[in-house]
């Protein structure tokens, strides 16, 4: 049975209307996703589905949504792109993929994957290890419809406003979704994509169009994009300025470094956790990437030593590497493994990331038991 989540989206004319909760959450179960809450859907991608030789299905990648799911119109859809700008106007979906196009692979992330390895424990999504995935996205660079509109000196910031909308502690009438980048930083690879594995976005992936951003955290990947605004000043939204920061109490004082890049991480996808081998020559497999730079090397540990796993494929940031090593395993037993990864910049996967009190960026060092038979 086809699920939800890889249906093509119906119009429905109304814009603010919303997919069934029911339905997109029976959706992910039927499509293998692991979700961790049905109201506003999050799912996760079960980690033998990590494969670092290909692009993640549309129907296996991971969800992440703050609010629940909005149906658009797309022969009603516009994107406004206005603000600080010599030249505000909207687009149409068929207006912006009659524009100039570009395809990239890229892996989004969440910012809080890996959130339930921290000790002690932090509120939040309870996001173990799955809440990431590869896609490849085609659409509209967004330099090209800045450039259409025409930034005024004094410009610092452009500003992503999805449909999705809600209520959150602290705020006392409903939000939508926003996140702003600098103005360098959205003058980058940033890609406003209309397409995912060569198909149009799914309904819960940003049906009709979103941003993508190689390297950073997904909360950068605004979904349900419809306005685009160029700002003078920093945007202190709640997704900005109170959510989507590292806090940290050092010496007294409460240190904060805003949520950006991708930390560097491998992951062990074979064998799985719990999985039982046979003696003899094992393959270990799994997939690395880093926000900062390409990988540069993975380290896998068997036997208290640490063993150069090879790279698949040629370096690259913005999106995972697949990495194999083969092994003995001669004795049946418990096999402990742990691996890390390294990227061109030198920095290394930690045994421990450092505890935040928002359980952002968990980049500790992945650990798996099986067992030979």
């Amino acid at each position: 049975m086809a699920s939800q989540v890889e249906s093509s989206p119906q119009p429905t004319g109304d814009p603010l209307a919303l997919l069934d909760p029911e339905k997109a959450s029976r959706g992910a179960v039927e499509a293998g996703l692991v979700v961790r809450r049905e109201h506003p859907l999050n799912c996760e991608t079960p980690i033998p589905d990590l494969k670092g030789d290909g692009v993640t299905p549309r129907e296996r990648f991971y969800v992440r949504n703050h609010f629940h799911i909005p149906l658009i119109d797309p022969a009603a859809y516009r994107l406004s792109v206005a603000g600080h700008v010599e030249r505000p106007h909207s687009l149409s979906l068929h207006e912006l993929r009659d524009m100039p196009s570009r395809t990239l692979v890229a892996t989004l992330e969440c910012a809080g994957n890996g959130r339930t390895l921290f000790r002690p424990e932090v509120p939040g999504e309870k996001w173990q290890l799955g809440a990431v995935s590869t896609a490849e996205w085609t659409g509209v660079p967004l330099t090209d419809v800045l450039e259409r509109a025409g930034p005024h000196s004094g410009a610092c910031e452009v500003l992503f406003r999805g449909a999705d909308s809600g209520t959150v502690e602290g705020r006392s009438a409903p939000i939508r979704f926003e996140r702003s980048l600098g103005l360098d930083d959205a003058r980058g690879e940033v890609l406003l994509a209309y397409a995912m594995n060569g198909a149009p976005l799914p309904i819960d992936h940003g049906f009709p169009l979103r941003v993508v951003v190689p390297g950073w955290y997904a909360v950068a990947s605004v979904k349900w994009l419809t306005e685009i605004k160029v700002l003078d000043r920093p945007f202190v939204g709640h997704y900005q300025a109170d959510r989507y920061w590292y806090e940290w109490e050092r010496a007294g004082r409460v240190e904060r470094e805003p949520v950006a890049l991708q930390k560097v991480r491998a992951l062990i996808t074979d064998p799985a956790s719990g999985a039982e081998r046979a003696r003899g020559p094992v393959a270990i497999r799994g997939v690395a990437w880093s926000g900062a730079a390409a990988i540069a090397r993975v380290e896998v540990w068997i036997d208290r030593v640490w063993r150069e796993a090879r790279l698949i494929g040629e370096p690259k940031r913005g999106s995972w590497q697949g990495w194999e090593l083969m092994a003995r395993f001669d004795g049946p037993g418990v096999a402990s493994l742990r691996v890390r990864a390294t990227d061109q910049t030198g920095e290394t996967q930690p045994d421990h990331a450092p505890w935040n009190r928002l359980g952002y960026g968990n980049n500790s060092i992945h650990e798996v038991t099986f067992r030979v038979g």
